[in-house]
């Protein structure tokens, strides 16, 4: 199914998929299992972060699974350039990395998830799925640890008294729940663009560089 396909009312939305990955064994068996949802297709693959921007340019995939460490562009790297180029598509990081400084560094490079390579397949299709509907996507051994790095920072006194307006604790609300900006828009019966100037401007107050950043902290704080 392609795009023009997807814009039938009756047809099934297939979300698109790239794979970024120095190792080809990998790659291919990440891709398999993707293949075993048929709501998901595999629409390129790349072998390092090297060229990312322009090929999600070409592609227009919805989610990007990006490995950390790669030979010649690395994983932040090719993050930084995707947001700088305004790419769309949700980013994952995919990792065998469970150093609470790596994910920090990748929420903090605007990660929309970061996930461990030796999860569970069902339980990494799950979260891929997550990812997609706009979910927070966190490892579940590794959530603690953006949580104690969160709450370890000296702003934090300022962040527990920060002047938030109604609207925006609303919208933090709606973020600790894992809403995207569509999802916001719904609940609260604003437009999609308002949603977006209000979470800059919630984030700028809390002093986060990321939603997810500010997702996490809202739930360790209800």
């Amino acid at each position: 199914m392609n795009r023009s396909q997807a814009k039938d009312p009756g047809a099934r939305r297939v979300q698109r998929v790239v794979i970024v990955d120095d190792h080809p064994l990998f790659r291919r068996g990440l891709a398999q299992l993707l293949a075993m949802d048929p709501s998901l297709q595999v629409v390129a693959e790349a072998e390092s972060g090297q060229g990312l921007a322009a090929l999600c340019a070409e592609q227009d995939p919805d989610l990007v699974l990006l490995d950390l460490d790669m030979k010649g562009v690395g994983g932040i790297e090719a993050l930084r350039a995707l947001k700088e180029e305004g790419c769309a598509a949700r980013v994952v990081i995919l990792t065998v990395s469970d150093q609470p400084e790596d994910l920090v560094a990748a929420i903090r490079a605007g990660a929309d998830g970061y996930l461990l390579k030796d999860m569970e397949p069902e339980d990494l299709l799950d979260q891929v799925r997550e990812a997609l509907a706009g979910k927070v996507t966190v490892a579940p051994a590794l959530a603690g640890a953006l949580a104690l790095a969160l709450r370890g920072e000296a702003v934090e006194s300022a962040r527990a008294n920060a002047p938030l307006t109604e609207r925006e604790r609303a919208i933090l609300r709606c973020l600790s729940a894992g809403m995207s900006n569509k999802l916001i828009a719904r609940e609260l019966g604003i437009a999609e663009g308002t949603v977006k100037v209000h979470v800059k401007h919630l984030l700028r107050k809390l002093g986060f560089r990321s939603r997810l950043e500010a997702a996490v902290w809202a739930v360790e704080r209800s």
